[in-house]
């Protein structure tokens, strides 16, 4: 068994309405919390209606990483916003689906091109 690689979120204000975080690492049971709250902090210092969760560098994400994630949602929605996650990368799409989770996360509006295809 590995050990989980650590967790980082690079939060990023990209214009007056949206804000961009860079996640890379496992979410999982041991940093899933430091994710949430990135996400707090930067909504109460800046409130956006759009909050763009770059996936592209997620390693490995558990069931914590998706309760994590659902309560981001949770978060971003309560504060009156949008959560779009972009990049996903394929193992993230079919935990998402396979939980059921994947309307709730991915809403069929996003763009196509917010699912990142590996070759």
């Amino acid at each position: 068994m590995t050990s989980p690689q650590p967790l980082t979120c690079t939060c990023a204000i990209v214009d007056a309405h949206t804000a961009r975080i860079v996640v890379s690492g496992d979410i999982v049971f041991d940093s899933g919390d430091e994710l949430l709250r990135a996400v707090t902090e930067l909504l109460e210092d800046h409130p956006v209606r759009r909050l763009r969760l770059d996936c592209g560098e997620v390693t490995f994400c558990d069931s914590y990483g998706l309760g994590t994630l659902l309560a981001v949602h949770r978060r971003v929605a309560a504060a009156g916003g949008e959560l779009h996650l972009e990049n996903r990368p394929p193992t993230l799409e079919r935990l998402m689906r396979r939980t059921n989770t994947y309307q709730h996360l991915a809403p069929s509006a996003e763009p196509e091109r917010e699912h990142r295809v590996d070759s």
